[in-house]
């Protein structure tokens, strides 16, 4: 009998080896899947330096001024990554954790989404300063200038602030019912949104300044939880025990090995 006519033979009854190895070749896919979250996570620190990137283009004479325009535009880039990263992480996680709940699930997708649609826009409002600096606008242009560099601040508070605590309780509370990850790490998620809400709202109302040292204090723990869950499903993967609880079947090593020689087989 040849090899294609027996995993047919095998194949045709219950629990056969093939529907076993289909089973063993899904789990081996979370794998990659938390390998590829987990770099997207982390790939949105990329972002750090763009206080500091922006300094220049944040000054009040700034189209006016000299000096080459590089910095803001090395920003640009980076927060670009990180819109792209952000939206990423979403869609890598959703086969997964819609098991847990697809509703839910699918919310975090939508806001990571629209996360990201918020840092495109808040890149193309420090674009336009720089054109209108190109463009030699001069003094006259100074006033729109600022007010370009205000609306990015607010867009800033709205989705690089408001949107991150969202997608923490979103993501956390699907993680930390599911036990794909050990539940300090939503966890920490849980605690840093209401903090980040909290300095949110004092910027919106006014009772704090954007980019104040109380802001980046109060930013530290979903921080903390983004990056946490970063490097754990980069190095760890998903739980097996929450893995089992949402219907994957858990794989020894012997049979994954038996599941890709059947695959080449077939």
């Amino acid at each position: 009998m040849s090899p294609k006519a027996m995993v047919c033979a095998l194949s045709q009854s219950p629990g056969s080896i093939k529907s076993r190895s289909w089973e063993l070749i899904k789990m081996t896919s979370t794998r990659k899947i938390s390998l590829i979250a987990g770099a997207f996570y982390l790939l949105t620190f990329v972002s750090i330096p763009i206080l500091f990137l922006y300094s220049s283009v944040r000054g009040a004479n700034y189209i006016v001024g000299p000096g080459p325009d590089t910095s803001v535009f090395i920003g640009v880039v980076l927060e670009m990554i990180v819109a792209l990263a952000g939206i990423g992480t979403a869609v890598a996680l959703y086969p997964v954790i819609k098991r847990q709940n697809e509703g839910v699930a699918l919310g975090f997708v939508g806001v990571r989404t629209l996360e990201a649609a918020t840092i495109f826009a808040g890149v193309v409002t420090l674009l336009a300063v720089v054109a209108l600096r190109q463009a030699g606008a001069g003094a006259g242009a100074l006033a729109t200038g600022q007010t370009l560099v205000g609306l990015h601040d607010w867009i800033f508070t709205l989705g690089q602030s408001l949107f991150p605590a969202v997608n923490a309780l979103l993501l956390g509370s699907l993680l930390y019912q599911s036990r794909l990850v050990p539940r300090v790490l939503p966890l920490l998620g849980f605690i840093g949104a209401p903090l980040l809400l909290a300095s949110t709202m004092a910027t919106l109302f006014g009772a704090n300044e954007y980019g104040s040292a109380l802001s980046g204090l109060l930013a530290i723990p979903i921080a903390l939880w983004e990056f946490s869950l970063g490097v754990y499903l980069v190095v760890k993967g998903f739980r097996a025990a929450g893995l089992q609880q949402l219907g994957f079947v858990p794989a020894p090593a012997d049979e994954l090995q038996q599941a890709k020689e059947l695959r080449r087989v077939a």
